[in-house]
């Protein structure tokens, strides 16, 4: 977070604490048990929220983004993360296993058309759901656009951002032999899955330390420590899902089909110093798609929790309440 003299702190741009008046696990039938809630009013204009990661799991403040007389807000655990079962599980568990998870939460309760509202994987997620299902969609909101490219994640894993955090990049590298620093992603894929637990604990936290330390504009090089369960969970799922491309059939994939989503409405909030998701890609997902407004913040990076992004992300959804509510 932003932490400037006379910087509004993020959290005082958001709605009060808000308790969900739903939770419950959804059996998803192949092993995995994923959690739900939703919170606000529950017969308001639906908003499904995706979290980043992959692994990432909701927090108590997503819940804040969204006027609670307007909004029936769902937020859920993806598979293998947060209170979903079982933790750091990446069997059963791709990109398709995630869009598939939003249908069944979506018949689950009854809903026929939501917004999206996603950043970093969450906004990926969010894509990838609305081109594969552009009926279920009013609107998307879209926060740190990742397009699930090679480029994206050479990048952050090959050196790019590593040019301009180069003490935080040689604690990144520096655990891994020389003659495996040439494809990190697979590097740290066969020590996160090694088997050996004490292993996997320590490169999972240094796997969530070089992205952690990266999220905000007033990155100080400082280790971010994460719990030892959330580190691990984020660290497999994260490293599994770029391992594998996020299991999409061609590079660029979300580009070639975004001609399916075309028709919708979207807002994307991207931070003009976003070191993990550089603002290129959120340029091209727009570029061309005349229902689609890129607003970039000036002061930002990449976090939620930055003061300009979480300002501007309530300012985009009080604004689409008079659209949606009858809509």
């Amino acid at each position: 977070m932003d932490h400037r003299s006379g910087q509004k702190r993020a959290v005082e741009y958001l709605y009060p604490p808000v308790e969900p008046f739903d939770q419950r696990m959804i059996d998803m039938g192949d092993g995995h048990r994923v959690y739900m809630e939703q919170c606000g009013n529950p017969a308001g204009v639906p908003v499904l929220v995706l979290h980043g990661g992959p692994g990432g799991g909701c927090s108590p403040a997503m819940r804040r983004y969204f006027d609670p007389a307007i909004y029936r807000v769902v937020l859920f655990d993806q598979r293998g993360c947060g209170r979903s079962r079982p933790t750091a599980s990446v069997l059963a568990n791709t990109t398709w296993h995630l869009v598939a998870d939003i249908e069944a939460i979506r018949a689950a309760l009854g809903i026929e058309r939501f917004i999206l509202f996603g950043g970093s994987w969450g906004a990926t997620l969010a894509l990838i759901y609305a081109i594969s299902h552009p009926e279920a969609v009013r609107h998307l909101v879209l926060r740190g656009v990742f397009l699930g490219q090679k480029a994206e994640l050479d990048w952050f894993y090959g050196g790019g951002a590593g040019a301009f955090f180069p003490e935080l990049w040689a604690r990144f590298v520096e655990p891994i032999p020389e003659a495996e620093r040439g494809d990190l992603v697979a590097a740290y894929h066969r020590r996160l899955f090694s088997g050996n637990m004490v292993e996997e604990m320590r490169y999972a936290r240094l796997w969530a330390q070089w992205e952690n330390a990266l999220a905000a504009i007033a990155a100080d090089g400082g280790h971010y420590e994460s719990p030892s369960e959330y580190a691990r969970a984020f660290s497999r799922l994260e490293n599994h899902y770029f391992q594998n491309a996020v299991f999409l059939e061609a590079d660029g994939w979300i580009l070639r089909e975004r001609h399916r989503i075309e028709h919708l409405t979207a807002t994307i909030v991207q931070g003009r110093y976003d070191m993990i998701c550089p603002p290129l890609s959120a340029w091209k997902l727009a570029k061309g798609w005349r229902g689609c407004d890129l607003r970039m913040v000036t002061m930002a990076g990449h976090a939620l929790s930055e003061p300009g992004i979480s300002a501007e992300l309530v300012h985009v959804m009080d604004g689409l309440r008079p659209l949606m509510k009858d809509d």
